[in-house]
């Protein structure tokens, strides 16, 4: 699969929106038409209308403690945050413009669209897909650091299971590292492991992250929407392993890996329980509904996780932090491109969501430090609570309560048919593979990274 599952709650429908493992398919996702019309719906509407919550930037601000560092200043001014997405959308200029109306949020200093490896066809079948992948990262990268320029890279080739579309990625995310045009890369796309015609095909695509290393750019990735599996490439996209897979490019050890949680929030951001595990039940979502993580079948553990070898054992384990992806609680997002249907407020889920609300921390905590942080995982493990303890003293804050077994039925003729239960892993007293470290809270984490301290609550 290929947009890091994207979970769309629209109409009455909560189902896995994602663009489908051949470049001709069509992405799995509902879309009614402008049922939420011209204004994002509020807590309380998602509530009584559908039986879920959603959030918008106001309450991620708050919920993630970003609030003091805006007040300092800080709000990933002078930096660029680079989105790459197979196709993009051609209205999401005028779409984040009506997203920042409605939220009373500043425009970006500047938004700028490339297409390195040539022009995308917004004709192709898989596009509307990818436009709603665009508008959630787009629209919460921003959000979440209303200060930094956004650089949205389109390519020209779904990404789908295996090495498709991955090359054209590749050469793209070269091409911005090369002319320095971004700080932080957020990814949120990602192929099964096992799809790949062999271990050494991965290796010959890391360019971009090695790349991205010498040149102090950090990388994120989504950790993916379906538990400890994933997709097949099995051609209707509808076929998931029976077993415990991983996806890369979030296993890299050179990417930031980042998972998902759900979030319990009152209107203004306040939290009313403490995060958990993503793990969405069937009668919210028709597919797995998970946060990914687990082993890397391609990657022995990176020196920065020997500290928690006896959760990842001999392999790279992912992922290493977690945000919001719930679709019980999911980012309230606008479009309006051709073939989603009339223009209107939809609610997303996934981590598709949470490698973007990332990314802003990132930013943030660049222009605090007053340089490009590049990889970070080194620091995070070495700030992580490794120990358990649950204190957000050094910006991450322990989850320890849900877990990411999934429950799901292959369709008859895929290769693995039949219901399956794929055994996850449980979110537990420090580093576990369901939520990584935890998650982040904004202040404290960007004044460890930065090696800044003293930033004041109001």
């Amino acid at each position: 699969m290929r947009s890091r599952c994207l979970l769309a709650l629209i109409g009455a429908s909560a189902v896995c929106a994602f663009a489908a493992q051949n470049a001709a398919a069509v992405p799995f996702h509902h879309e009614f038409p402008g049922h939420f019309g011209a204004a994002p719906p509020t807590t309380a509407q998602c509530e009584a209308d559908f039986g879920i919550a959603c959030y918008g930037p106001i309450q991620y601000e708050k919920a993630y403690d970003m609030n003091p560092l805006y007040r300092a200043g800080l709000t990933g001014a002078g930096k660029t945050i680079v989105i790459v997405d197979s196709f993009g959308s051609p209205t999401i200029k005028n779409d984040l413009n009506t997203f920042d109306a409605a939220y009373g949020l500043p425009g970006p200093p500047s938004f700028n669209v490339i297409t390195p490896d040539g022009p995308v066809n917004q004709n192709d079948p898989d596009a509307p897909g990818w436009g709603v992948e665009t508008s959630l990262d787009v629209e919460y990268a921003h959000a979440m650091a209303p200060g930094a320029n956004l650089l949205l890279v389109e390519t020209p080739v779904a990404e789908t299971e295996g090495t498709t579309g991955m090359p054209e990625i590749v050469e793209a995310e070269n091409f911005v590292i090369n002319h320095h045009l971004g700080d932080v890369i957020t990814q949120s796309f990602g192929a099964t492991e096992e799809t790949f015609p062999s271990a050494r095909s991965i290796e010959q695509l890391r360019s971009a992250y090695f790349n991205a290393l010498v040149h102090h750019v950090s990388v994120l990735a989504s950790s993916g929407d379906a538990g400890p599996t994933d997709e097949t490439a099995a051609p209707d996209g509808e076929d998931f392993y029976p077993f415990r897979v991983n996806s890369w490019p979030s296993a890299d050890p050179l990417v930031t890996s980042v998972g998902g949680t759900q979030l319990h929030l009152d209107p203004s951001g306040i939290r009313l329980a403490a995060d958990n595990a993503w793990n969405d039940p069937p009668s919210i979502c028709t597919a797995p509904c998970a946060a990914g993580g687990g082993d890397s079948a391609v990657f022995s553990r990176p020196f920065y996780q020997d500290r928690v070898a006896n959760v990842t054992g001999r392999m790279r384990g992912t992922p290493d932090i977690s945000m919001s992806a719930a679709v019980d609680g999911g980012a309230n997002v606008f479009w309006s491109f051709p073939g989603a249907g009339p223009a209107g407020w939809n609610v997303i889920g996934g981590t598709s969501e949470a490698s973007p609300l990332f990314s802003g921390v990132v930013a943030v905590a660049d222009q605090a430090a007053g340089h490009d942080l590049g990889l970070l995982n080194p620091a995070l493990y070495d700030h992580g609570d490794n120990s358990g303890r649950g204190s957000s003293a050094d910006g991450v804050v322990d989850v320890t309560r849900g877990n990411t077994t999934v429950t799901f039925e292959n369709p008859a003729g895929d290769p693995f048919p039949g219901t399956h239960t794929v055994q996850g892993f449980n979110a537990d007293r420090g580093y576990d593979l369901a939520t990584g470290l935890g998650t982040a809270d904004g202040t404290q984490l960007v004044a460890e990274l930065a090696g800044r301290s003293g930033f004041k609550r109001h």
